[in-house]
């Protein structure tokens, strides 16, 4: 940023400034008086502001000005200049959080010096506000099976632009990590990445909490729009967020900007706008609970982030991943999973998704048993039924028929769990259960298991109906 507003009422001043920070490769704005001043600012801020102190046939002074760019817009450091410098005037300048005071006739040398100091000191602050704004979770997404594949594509794809994407899929599938995944690969990773968790927000504090207000008695307090200002805002769970809420985001996103709540000044946002839910919104706009031009502003690309039962074969890699995530994060033991656990963790269900996998590591890491190697034994015991005497018991559906009938059920069951858990490969499939391919596809089609071929390698399985 080189964009400099220059505010004089004295017009060879202005433009003998204008074409000085020209030849230095800076780019130039001119106002006469505090209502063009303030227009130009609400247009865009500036990179720097340099301002006259008095200006004749103005609303405001610089001294007004001053506080209205340091409550609006801190970031945007003053100079301040005048003809009539005193050192009342200076102190009264700095604490209002003006960089520095310089009188006229002023030295081109000095100025041009204070100018590139401003900016510099400006940048330096905006860079650490952004790292104390930014989120510290992990923004690493982890997979190779062909759905994780499909996702990546689709989340490299919208990168760099600025279009709205809305992020779908159950709860615990890692709709979060692909949003932050989005920040740290886009042109805005230098900017904050801020969440909104609607969920958790009470319903009568959402405007307060997203456009901030202002009081007599304690002046401006900013939101979460304003923070995440030059950067990401991510409305994750945006089903939860209040009907009424609801149509005033509409509006900033058809503005670019708001006021706070018991304001009447009007904030100029640049940020993207990411969002997330679990639920069908089609079927939320149908129940009156959710804004359908909303919907269609949020909605502008959407993005189906897949449950962890779509990508089985990726299990071991998330494992591994967590597991150096809770040793790296809380000192935990770093231990690797047997070949056995990860089969078996491979065919449980997994409702909660990314998200319960990640605390069942965590969980076999605090409670285990101090050896190198998770043993199948260590992982929950709720994985299969079982009797009165903690042994395994027959489901009993098997239990009520023939031997025959109860063999081919369980075999129909067992390879079926195995193509999924290798997401349709049916090579892996057959060397993990020991057969030959061949053999393998002769005892699907003996089970009534139909399979039709797929590239790479991979087939779409159907088990027979329920006779």
């Amino acid at each position: 940023m080189s964009d400099i507003l220059i505010v004089d009422d004295e017009r060879d001043i202005r433009e003998l400034v204008s074409d000085i920070l020209q030849d230095e490769g800076f780019t130039t704005r001119l106002a006469g008086n505090s209502e063009e001043c303030i227009a130009q600012i609400n247009a865009e801020p500036p990179a720097l502001l340099i301002l006259d102190i008095w200006l004749k046939d103005s609303r405001m002074d610089g001294i007004d000005i001053l506080k209205a760019v340091k409550r609006d817009n801190p970031d945007v450091p003053v100079v301040i200049i005048s003809g009539h410098g005193n050192i009342e005037i200076a102190v009264a300048a700095i604490k209002q959080g003006a960089y520095d005071f310089i009188e006229k006739p002023f030295n081109i040398d000095q100025l041009m010096v204070v100018i590139r100091r401003a900016m510099e000191a400006s940048r330096l602050r905006r860079e650490n506000s952004a790292l104390k704004r930014r989120e510290v979770t992990s923004a690493e997404i982890i997979g190779q099976c062909p759905s994780f594949k499909t996702l990546m594509s689709q989340l490299d794809k919208v990168k760099n632009s600025n279009g709205r994407v809305m992020l779908t899929g159950p709860s615990g599938a890692g709709k979060d990590v692909a949003a932050r995944h989005i920040h740290a690969i886009s042109n805005r990773a230098h900017g904050p990445f801020v969440t909104v968790t609607c969920a958790t927000i009470e319903p009568e504090r959402m405007e307060e909490v997203l456009f901030g207000r202002e009081t007599a008695e304690r002046g401006v307090e900013k939101g979460l729009l304003e923070a995440a200002h030059g950067g990401i805002i991510f409305f994750d769970e945006v089903a939860d967020m209040p009907l009424g809420t609801q149509s005033k985001i509409l509006r900033v996103l058809v503005d670019q900007q708001f006021q706070r709540v018991g304001g009447s000044d009007r904030v100029r946002l640049d940020l993207r706008v990411l969002s997330a839910t679990s639920r069908n919104l089609e079927e939320e706009i149908a129940a009156g609970r959710f804004r359908e031009e909303l919907y269609h502003r949020l909605n502008v690309v959407p993005i189906a982030v897949p449950s962890l039962e779509d990508r089985r074969e990726d299990i071991p890699l998330l494992a591994e991943h967590f597991v150096t995530q809770c040793h790296d994060t809380q000192g935990l033991t770093q231990r690797q999973f047997s070949d056995e656990a990860l089969a078996l963790m491979q065919t449980m269900r997994w409702p909660g998704n990314v998200r319960q996998l990640k605390n069942l590591v965590e969980r076999v890491l605090i409670l285990g048993d101090g050896d190198d190697v998770i043993k199948a034994s260590e992982l929950p015991g709720d994985t299969e039924p079982q009797d009165q005497d903690g042994r395994g018991a027959m489901p009993s559906q098997l239990a009520t028929l023939p031997l025959r009938e109860a063999r081919e059920a369980f075999e129909r069951d067992y390879l079926m769990t195995q193509i999924n858990r290798f997401g349709g490969n049916i090579s892996r499939t057959a060397a993990f259960v020991g057969m030959e391919r061949s053999a393998l596809h002769r005892k699907l089609k003996s089970l009534g298991v139909v399979t039709s071929a797929k590239p790479a390698d991979t087939e779409t399985v159907s088990a027979p109906a329920a006779g």
